[in-house]
């Protein structure tokens, strides 16, 4: 039985095909690549029920998964992160099912981890011996980390505002560090003059075909976890909104496949901060692109990406699923991102904040049913934006001092 199932790259827009046995970037209409596998040769190969007794990581999809030596995996141990039931804060806002699915406590703190190791291992196999890319700061330290243990050589350009762990991560692991005071998007054009001028490898979002790949398991976990049954709501913090039509892919994989009903899919909620909005903009006006958002500004900077290069896809991903686009405010994100600590124990990122807030608006808005079963995705540990909370008014004792009260 092989080991992986793929088949070939394919343009999304024009439909144009290329090898996966070669560096590809973008189409030549200028369109991201997505993978195609030979599902209908994993469908007579493997049954659902075999995954149960692989490795506990994302790696036990491998069928479906780019990489077609095992040699080839650069790994850290990755992916099966747990889906919480948030039962005291589903009964306060009137969603009993309403669950987590925790990225935070993957290899690196955050979901980038599942594509750094699906792209890097797919990198390294098809002979990368240096990348570069921009980022807000979790994807350029998951990367780094994961090319170290590749030996390929990484370039990182982050805005200087990104957060501090995440830049030291990118240090510590041997990577060259740029920063530039500005946004993602001029960091995108220092690195596409980079790539242009040296013809490195891109690994920029949606530049290279296999990010997408090792984010899509999120949503085969998703499924495998509830016992194979498809949760009525998932809501996804939308920057370059990779993670949305990773899954949005994962559940057409599946319903291909037969390992999951043919009769509905989820409805999938692209979640934005307000002052960064642009797919919730493009779904409202009903617009299949997105305009770039001008003095683009939020707390939850993984989420603070003006125009993404896939817009077209979290799109497409959000009307075929009858879904919707959601902004929150700043205030009300780290409001929740504390009562979720408060009452599950949980410390989120901003972003994965975000999509709880959306969750109770959509309910207030009735939206979401009190019968809906509803994940959201925490996509990385709150420690890793230690000033998303404040320590002001915190008592300052002396040495024996007594506490009163």
């Amino acid at each position: 039985m092989e080991f992986s199932y793929i088949s070939h790259l394919e343009c999304p827009k024009c439909h144009e095909t290329y090898s996966e046995n070669e560096i590809n970037q973008l189409c030549k209409c200028g369109s991201p690549l997505l993978v195609r596998y030979r599902l209908h040769d994993v469908k007579a190969n493997v049954q659902k029920e075999d995954i149960a007794s692989r490795e506990n990581s994302l790696w036990r999809y491998h069928e479906v998964l780019p990489v077609k030596d095992q040699a080839n995996i650069v790994s850290l141990g990755e992916g099966m992160t747990p889906l919480v039931p948030l039962e005291k804060l589903g009964k306060k806002i009137d969603v009993p099912q309403l669950y987590l699915k925790d990225e935070g406590v993957i290899p690196t703190g955050t979901f980038k981890t599942r594509g750094a190791s699906v792209g890097v291992s797919k990198a390294k196999e098809i002979g990368v011996k240096q990348l570069a890319m921009p980022t807000n700061g979790n994807a350029g330290s998951a990367w780094a980390l994961y090319s170290a243990k590749a030996d390929i050589k990484a370039t990182i350009v982050m805005p200087k505002d990104a957060p501090k762990i995440t830049r030291k991560e990118v240090a510590v692991a041997g990577a060259e560090l740029y920063l530039v005071d500005g946004l993602i998007s001029d960091a995108g054009k220092i690195v596409g003059g980079l790539i242009e001028k040296e013809g490195i490898y891109d690994a920029s979002t949606l530049k290279e075909p296999y990010r997408i790949e090792g984010k899509k398991t999120m949503g085969y976990e998703i499924v495998e976890q509830l016992n194979w049954e498809v949760p009525d709501v998932i809501l996804y913090p939308t920057g370059g909104g990779v993670g949305l039509i990773g899954i949005y892919k994962a559940l057409l994989e599946l319903k291909e496949l037969g390992w999951i009903s043919a009769d509905k899919l989820p409805r999938l909620v692209a979640v934005q901060a307000e002052g960064c909005a642009p797919i919730v903009k493009a779904w409202q006006e009903g617009k299949r692109e997105s305009e770039f958002w001008e003095n683009s500004e939020t707390a939850a900077f993984g989420i603070n990406v003006p125009k993404a290069i896939g817009d077209f896809l979290v799109l497409e991903a959000i009307y075929e699923t009858n879904g919707c686009g959601v902004a929150v405010s700043d205030e009300d994100l780290l409001q929740v991102q504390k009562e979720v600590a408060m009452t599950e124990g949980n410390f989120i990122c901003p972003e994965g904040a975000a999509t709880v807030a959306a969750a109770q608006m959509l309910r207030q808005q009735n939206w979401i049913k009190e019968s809906d079963k509803v994940i959201c995705l925490n996509t990385g540990q709150g420690i890793k934006y230690p000033d998303s909370v404040s320590l002001e008014n915190i008592p300052l004792l002396q040495p024996n001092q007594p506490i009163n009260g």
